[in-house]
């Protein structure tokens, strides 16, 4: 199904591909409901997580993917690895390689360093958020999320609220969303708009009491204060206060509409807790599918070296 043997964002996918994922992803999820929750499908293969940045959520995921495949997961600690001692990344990378890694999970506060790594690696590179580019992966469980619920993505109003310009889950659904012909909405203040995105077929909302109004599915954003330098609002207060998903303002959008968010959470920042832990919040659900998705990216990147 994968035309390359990576997976770097969903910029590169078309949406035969990401429907292709999303389908397979749902098989995975049947085995993750059994009492085994284990398969063979991968035995004897080798999974490397490299991160170089903080990771709950994404990292236990791959290592649980991996494990549930059968595979062999190591977890590079990068504080006590070599690079510590001045070693490049690319010496890094090839080392791995030389003991026997057939997928490299990569996490980089860099962009493009998945692209790179890429270029130097036999094996299978999958992007798990580099800088401010992409996170194709959390994209793809949030896909899988919105059709679960929904049935379908085609033609749905959904809104993404918070730090655009420093988000690359934002990037990656706006990538994919338009491609599975959502209609994409983005709420924030002007100061984290990417300015760009008068190029991108969304539209375009500095307050939230409008973008929200009908939509079928809406995701805060987290504030990506270690991200963005000082200065793209007065306080965190001022901007709870301005854009913050509170129940009154969930109440403009659809009643069935449902409300996500990639994690971590900072309530009464981005989102009310009795949202967060409201009857529309799928947040949980998100991490759950999480691990289905990336079980079938997995399986699937596999098949391109068979």
């Amino acid at each position: 199904m994968f035309k390359t043997k990576d997976l770097l964002g969903i910029k590169d996918l078309t949406a035969d591909e990401i429907n292709h994922i999303l389908d397979t992803a749902s098989g995975f999820k049947d085995v993750l409901a059994r009492d085994i929750k284990k398969v063979p499908a991968l035995r004897g293969k080798t999974v490397v997580n490299l991160f170089f940045e903080p990771s709950t959520r994404t990292r236990t995921s791959f290592e649980l993917a991996a494990k549930r495949l059968s595979t062999d997961v190591v977890n590079f600690s990068v504080t006590t690895s070599s690079i510590t001692k001045g070693e490049t990344l690319r010496d890094t990378a090839l080392s791995i390689q030389a003991l026997g890694a057939d997928f490299v999970v990569v996490r980089h506060g860099t962009a493009g360093v998945p692209h790179f790594l890429s270029g130097v690696l036999k094996a299978s590179v999958i992007n798990a958020g580099d800088g401010t580019n992409e996170h194709p992966t959390q994209a793809l469980l949030d896909f899988f999320t919105i059709r679960s619920h929904k049935g379908k993505i085609e033609g749905l109003n959904v809104v993404i609220v918070g730090d655009i310009a420093h988000s690359r889950v934002a990037k990656s659904n706006i990538y994919g969303l338009i491609k599975l012909g959502a209609n994409v909405r983005l709420i924030c203040p002007p100061t984290l708009m990417p300015a760009e995105i008068n190029k991108r077929n969304v539209e375009v909302f500095n307050s939230i009491e409008q973008g929200i109004k009908d939509a079928d599915v809406v995701m805060a954003l987290r504030i990506q204060m270690e991200r963005q330098g000082k200065g793209f609002f007065p306080s965190l207060e001022e901007y709870f206060d301005l854009y913050g998903l509170t129940g009154e303002r969930l109440r403009l959008a659809k009643d069935d509409a449902i409300v996500m968010h990639p994690g971590p959470i900072n309530r009464g920042v981005e989102i009310a807790s009795d949202v967060a832990d409201g009857r529309q919040s799928v947040v949980l659900e998100q991490v759950t599918n999480g691990l289905a998705v990336r079980m079938a990216v997995l399986y699937l990147l596999s098949g391109v070296k068979e």
